[in-house]
C-alpha cells in the first residue's frame, strides 16, 4: 500500500489566482518545491484533488486545465517530484453551465476525488494525509479517512478561524514536513 498526500492545488501548491487557466499565470509557493522534496523523502506519493468550477462556469475548458496541471507535473518533475495523477472537479450545482450544473459527489467537500486516488493507487489511508488550504478540503479528507492539514497559504490564514481544533495546522508545504512521520 502507498503512503500518499493529497494535495488541493490553488492555495497549496501555487499562489490562489482567480480562475488560474494558464500557465504563464502559474507561480509556485512560498516552500512548495522545498516541501515537496522533502514530503518525497519521507516516502510519500502525491495525488492532487482539485475543485475547477472555472471550467463549470464556461471561463475556461477541461483542456486548458488539462494544459496547466501538465506543465505544473513537468516543472515538478525537474526538481524530482512526481505527481501520481491529478483529479479535478468541473462542476458546480448553482452556478454551473450544462452537463456541468450538477450536485456531484467529487466537488470538494465532498470526498469522491480522494475515493477515486485511494482505489486506483491502492492508498494506505492510516498513513496518508489531505492538505489544503480551505474547510473542504479538509472535511473531504476527513471525509475520506484520512488525517487532514491546513496550510496557511493561499486561503488559508483565513480559514483557519473557521476550523474545529482537531485539524493539524502548518505555515506552508515545508512545514508540513514538521506534522507528519
Amino acid at each position: 500500500m502507498r503512503k500518499v498526500i493529497f494535495l488541493d492545488r490553488d492555495g497549496t501548491i501555487n499562489i490562489e489566482k482567480s480562475y488560474l487557466h494558464k500557465w504563464e499565470d502559474f507561480e509556485f509557493e512560498k516552500n512548495a518545491i522545498e516541501g515537496l522534496k522533502k514530503l518525497k523523502k519521507l516516502g510519500y506519493e502525491f495525488i492532487v484533488v482539485t475543485n475547477q468550477s472555472g471550467i463549470g462556469r464556461g471561463y475556461y475548458t477541461e483542456d486548458d486545465l488539462i494544459a496547466l496541471n501538465n506543465e505544473m507535473m513537468k516543472k515538478l518533475k525537474e526538481y524530482g517530484i512526481e505527481i501520481l495523477e491529478c483529479f479535478y472537479c468541473p462542476h458546480h450545482k448553482e452556478k454551473g453551465i450544462g452537463k456541468y450544473k450538477v450536485d456531484c459527489d467529487c466537488r470538494k467537500p465532498s470526498p469522491g476525488m480522494l475515493l477515486e486516488g485511494i482505489k486506483k493507487y491502492n492508498v494506505d489511508i492510516n498513513n496518508s494525509y489531505m492538505i489544503g488550504d480551505k474547510k473542504g478540503d479538509l472535511e473531504a479528507g476527513e471525509k475520506a479517512g484520512l488525517k487532514s492539514i491546513l496550510v496557511l497559504t493561499g486561503y488559508g490564514k483565513n480559514t483557519v478561524k473557521d476550523i474545529e481544533d482537531n485539524y493539524l495546522i502548518a505555515n506552508d508545504l515545508l512545514d508540513v514536513t514538521n506534522l507528519v512521520k
